[in-house]
């Protein structure tokens, strides 16, 4: 039975929360292995004036520990 272990990334994007998402995946990738699943916790946004300036995403990386 694998072992798995899940940690909280932050991360933002100024074009989407899809884009946040997979830039959180890529960037723990560099460090963290076996990465299994992503679940996005929480979503939030940056607002200038009436503009919508970044996309920000909490969220819960699941990997296996070997």
């Amino acid at each position: 039975m694998p072992v798995l272990k899940v940690i909280e990334v932050l991360s933002s994007s100024k074009d989407s929360w899809e884009d946040a998402t997979k830039k959180a995946v890529k960037e723990a990738s560099k460090t963290v292995k076996n990465i299994k699943s992503v679940y996005i916790k929480e979503q939030s946004a940056v607002v200038s004036g009436d503009n919508v300036t970044e996309f920000r995403v909490n969220v819960k990386l699941t990997f296996e520990v070997k």
